[in-house]
């Protein structure tokens, strides 16, 4: 019998090409994460719209769209050592732990921790390590890292965590402008570590990185 997931989910890839998707690698990996397994029971049915969904605590799951294109710009290789900062439902970090070595995740919030801990078991996922915290200043035990990727929205970026990153590694992040807006960024790191090559990508929308 055919999985109506299944075929939810197929469609979702199709339009995820349709918008300029490309990545096999990625795709691949969207594919092979449930995104079922992330959100609320009362939202199953929304699981595979192209759309962000309420996980509690005022945070969301990003939508698809946005998980496969940063994805895609961070060009995760097998071999990287990647940091997320926002854990959230967990499945950003699932997606990721399937194109690389190994992803440290951070998260303030305890309880959707303990959740997406709990998700990543079931999956078998055994290449993330996460901590409890707010991770705006990076891992530094754990670094440096070959790319960083930041799903909460932040006014700043900060000097600790670009210093954590290797030559050519890349940071991608949503941050708020003078107007107030938030734009997607990426920033390869030079091989000075100070004249890094910034690109702003496009707006998008966030929850805020809260500070402990």
């Amino acid at each position: 019998m055919i999985n109506e997931n299944d075929i939810e989910k197929a469609n979702l890839i199709m339009s995820l090409r349709s918008m300029g998707i490309s990545s096999s690698n990625v795709l691949s990996a969207i594919e092979k994460i449930p995104r079922e397994l992330f959100v609320p029971k009362n939202l199953l049915h929304y699981a595979y719209e192209n759309s962000p969904l309420p996980i509690g605590y005022d945070q969301t799951i990003s939508q698809p769209y946005i998980v496969a294109y940063m994805t895609e710009k961070l060009t995760p290789q097998r071999n990287d050592l990647i940091l997320e900062i926002g854990t959230g439902s967990g499945y950003q970090t699932s997606v990721l732990s399937i194109l690389s070595r190994r992803v440290f995740t951070i998260e303030r919030i305890n309880p959707l921790l303990v959740k997406a801990k709990n998700i990543f078991k079931e999956l078998k996922l055994t290449n993330i390590t996460t901590c409890l915290g707010d991770g705006y200043s990076g891992w530094k035990e754990m670094s440096p890292f070959d790319k960083v990727i930041i799903t909460c929205c932040i006014k700043e970026i900060s000097k600790d965590l670009l210093s954590q990153i290797k030559i050519g590694g890349k940071c991608i992040f949503p941050i708020e402008n003078n107007n107030g807006k938030q734009i997607l960024k990426c920033i390869t790191i030079s091989e000075d570590k100070t004249n890094h090559f910034c690109e702003d990508i496009f707006e998008v929308n966030f929850v805020p990185l809260i500070r402990d």
